[in-house]
């Protein structure tokens, strides 16, 4: 019997100019390409998927401070995962072997199991569909709590976006943010949340604009919608084309991350994408109660469903 990859079962998809490699460990955009240009930063099939590189976040995304929350009267504590900082990072899925429920050239439902655990006791059923057409490739994620208690819930996916081969420095970003959550210098725990004109060279690209020596970890709020309710995040290079990241109001935040790595320019694999990651809720929103702020938490009532969704697409110059 083949010995299966590293990063689990891996599905191909094809739609036009577009192809896209899935692989099951962490339902992962491993690949993705239009006309042979990546999209987003890829892995080799027969790897440790790297960090978090194009998973499916789930049940929450982004941090929960110190791994405690209290939630239905409990105090719970989470594994911490992101040591070095002491917190439980990007939920609990990103590891899961996705098994296919349905698939065809264009289209593959991945579904998983989040059993209940220590620091998160409720069962949630998880499906991820991936649909690549002319359009690029849509991610729909529905939640089902399978248990007889509310249980909280937030996702979101994790892809470093690339807009050619150039630099991340030398490329454009449009993001319709207006107002960023800052955090603290060492820990990246939230603390308050602001307009993105407090650090206008930083945070503000609301107008399209290189991003240049920029050095963002941080989530953003307050976003913008045209007309049909969507919000897109642009990045492109000098020569106009590029990749952008389309979601609807089920995303109230979006994460961007430069990438950056500890040796900065001496460490290969340092600002090798822009990180767009659309959330259904802030960072550390299972402590609702502890923000003056809407974090966007999400509580999926026993046999109820959350659904979320968003695109990747291509932008030609």
């Amino acid at each position: 019997m083949p010995r299966t990859p590293l990063s689990g079962i891996q599905h191909a998809l094809r739609a036009g100019s577009y192809e896209a490699s899935i692989a099951a460990v962490g339902a992962s955009v491993r690949s993705l390409t239009f006309d042979g240009r990546d999209l987003v930063v890829p892995f080799d099939a027969d790897e440790v998927r790297p960090a978090f590189r194009g998973a499916t976040l789930a049940p929450w995304p982004n941090r929960v401070v110190d791994g405690r929350y209290r939630f239905g009267g409990r105090d719970l504590q989470l594994p911490l995962t992101e040591p070095d900082r002491g917190h439980a990072l990007h939920g609990l899925a990103g590891w899961l072997a996705f098994e296919a429920i349905d698939k065809g050239p264009s289209h593959v439902t991945l579904a998983a199991e989040i059993e209940p655990q220590a620091g998160y006791p409720w069962r949630v059923s998880v499906t991820a569909t991936f649909s690549l057409t002319a359009d690029g490739l849509m991610q729909t994620v529905t939640a089902v709590n399978d248990g007889p208690e509310p249980a909280p819930w937030g996702t979101g996916p994790h892809p470093y976006l690339r807009a050619g081969s150039s630099l991340l420095d030398e490329w454009s970003l449009h993001l319709p943010a207006a107002q960023v959550l800052e955090v603290t210098p060492d820990r990246l725990a939230p603390t308050v949340l602001a307009d993105v004109e407090s650090d206008a060279d930083r945070f503000d690209f609301r107008a399209p604009r290189t991003i240049g020596a920029a050095r963002i970890d941080h989530a953003f709020t307050a976003l913008a919608a045209d007309d049909e309710g969507l919000v897109t995040a642009r990045v492109t290079d000098a020569s106009g084309s590029g990749v952008a990241m389309v979601w609807d109001a089920a995303c109230p935040w979006v994460q961007i991350h430069t990438a950056d790595l500890p040796g900065g320019a001496d460490n290969p694999l340092d600002r090798l994408g822009l990180a767009v990651e659309p959330m259904t809720c802030a960072p550390d929103a299972f402590n609702d109660d502890a923000y003056p702020f809407d974090t966007g938490l999400i509580v999926i009532a026993p046999g109820e469903s959350a659904t979320a969704r968003w695109l990747i697409q291509a932008i030609e110059a």
